[in-house]
């Protein structure tokens, strides 16, 4: 069950991310949900929290934060510029 509740938070997490950063039109369900799994990854690395360990609001705008990194990484290497 934590992984079915891990992967609907990182889709969430990738959605709002893709918002953000525009990138909507360009993305899939399956991409959004690695994003938001992606990002909280790096928000773990970065700030010592992210979905992996226990959901709260805390943790997921941490997990957002990470994704709207990672797709500002991905935009810069794609087109070399933020947006």
């Amino acid at each position: 069950m934590g992984f079915i509740i891990w992967l609907i938070v990182g889709g969430v997490v990738g959605w709002l991310a893709s918002l953000v950063m525009r990138t909507d039109g360009q993305q899939g369900i399956i991409l959004n949900v690695v994003v938001g799994i992606i990002g909280s990854v790096i928000a773990s690395a970065l700030f010592g929290g992210g979905i992996n360990q226990v959901i709260t609001v805390t943790t997921f705008i941490y997990s957002l934060i990470g994704a709207i990194i990672l797709l500002a990484i991905v935009n810069l290497v794609r087109r070399g510029s933020l947006r």
